[in-house]
């Protein structure tokens, strides 16, 4: 009885603990851009690029493995990115590729953030570590490569 009581209090303090690190970003101004999309040979990707033209975000499906990424630009490895969209925040363990300077996440194509992510109001974000958030538009681009993913 006693475990079970300490156990639940650390599933509480943790929940509340990763509540409290990231942040609500509900009225944060994304940053001026744009979504490009397109077809690929094993799915499709979409791409947010900054007003400069940098490719801040990829948002790309794997349709066989039906699974998809989200990639950001990174200069190193993090444990995980935090992932803000209006009705769902979640952590995810992600991967550094140091060839190509991205940070990614892999998600199943049934993820409930990606459902997430493609209705969130007007923007999403993706935090990582001690930087700034990155609050990008969600614009219609990245939903349809998760729905390419599905079909």
């Amino acid at each position: 009885m006693q475990f079970r009581m300490v156990a639940a209090f650390a599933l509480i303090a943790s929940s509340s603990l990763s509540a409290e690190a990231i942040p609500d970003l509900g009225t944060s101004v994304p940053i001026a851009g744009s979504w490009t999309y397109s077809a690929t040979s094993d799915g499709s990707e979409a791409s947010f690029a900054n007003a400069s033209g940098v490719p801040q975000v990829i948002v790309r499906c794997a349709r066989a493995a039906r699974q998809v990424s989200i990639a950001k630009a990174a200069t190193g490895a993090a444990p995980f990115v935090h992932v803000w969209t209006s009705s769902l925040t979640k952590s995810v363990a992600s991967n550094f590729n140091p060839a190509t300077g991205r940070l990614t996440i892999d998600l199943s194509a049934t993820d409930p953030l990606l459902d997430a992510l493609a209705n969130s109001r007007g923007r999403f974000g993706i935090i990582v570590g001690t930087e700034p958030p990155l609050v990008i538009p969600a614009w219609a681009e990245a939903a349809r490569v998760i729905e390419d993913c599905r079909a």
